[in-house]
């Protein structure tokens, strides 16, 4: 859930430098530095939330698995 909060917050912010860039000085994109290093965090959350190359799908699995087990007691 964090990761996808913190995605959506890049897309935005991201979007709303490039047209604040693209607007104010066209002659100097600026905007690709905060999108590197951002996106190098949102790449590195990634990494950590879907754990590459760690059996992510199992883990998932069981995840949605537990989930579903929770939510069948409540009933």
């Amino acid at each position: 859930k964090g990761f996808y909060g913190n995605l959506t917050s890049y897309v935005l912010v991201i979007s709303f430098l490039v047209i604040l860039n693209l607007i104010t000085s066209p002659e100097y994109l600026w905007f690709v530095w905060p999108m590197m290093g951002w996106g190098i965090g949102v790449a590195a959350h990634a990494a950590g939330t879907f754990g590459i190359g760690k059996d992510w799908e199992e883990r998932k699995i069981k995840e949605l698995m537990e989930e579903e087990r929770k939510s069948a007691k409540t009933l």
